[in-house]
């Protein structure tokens, strides 16, 4: 016997379903203007944010003094991923005025662990590992692969020592005395 599937207008699996409270005369117009584009009032909804979005500026993302502020929509793919860790990540590396605490916190254990970062140790002596943060230092496989660790450490479900762990220094002999790095020729 074939199964019967339900079938819904327009409604997307991982959408989400938000209550919105609309004064009458909003919610009037809402209904008038979802009739003009023959839309449904939440398919109407959805638009008009998608639209609003190319005008609310992103707070220090312009790249000169000289340029505007980029917009939400102007910089969305720059800050969406389906994976949570991906999208921190843009979020932290293209707009981290939008960051809320929680994020911050994510992040700050993030950028502060040399083991989801390439760097190097200095020549000689004991030496600290020294990594930038920057795009392309972080290993985002380490990151994918202990993002739930990162959560958990953030929102005090876990000590820090759960964290993963780098050589934080390095020993590097220094040469005898009197022997010059350079060999005079």
């Amino acid at each position: 016997m074939a199964k019967k599937v339900a079938k819904g207008g327009g409604r997307l699996s991982r959408s989400e379903t938000v209550t919105v409270r609309l004064d009458p005369k909003l919610n009037y117009l809402c209904e008038l203007a979802s009739r003009a584009q023959r839309r449904t009032k939440s398919s109407f909804i959805e638009w008009a944010i998608e639209h609003a979005l190319g005008g609310v500026s992103v707070p220090g993302s312009s790249r000169s003094f000289d340029e505007p502020d980029s917009t939400i929509s102007g910089i969305a793919s720059e800050l969406w991923d389906t994976d949570e860790p991906d999208r921190l990540v843009k979020l932290a590396f293209n707009a981290p005025s939008l960051m809320n605490h929680e994020e911050q916190v994510l992040w700050k254990l993030i950028s502060e662990n040399g083991y989801l970062w390439k760097g190097h140790y200095p020549d000689r002596g004991d030496r600290e590992w020294k990594w930038q943060v920057e795009p392309a230092s972080l290993i985002m496989d380490r990151l994918r692969t202990t993002w739930d660790v990162f959560v958990s450490v953030a929102n005090n479900e876990a000590s820090k020592d759960k964290l993963p762990s780098w050589d934080k220094t390095k020993y590097v002999p220094k040469p005898p005395p009197g022997l010059e790095d350079e060999i005079p020729f």
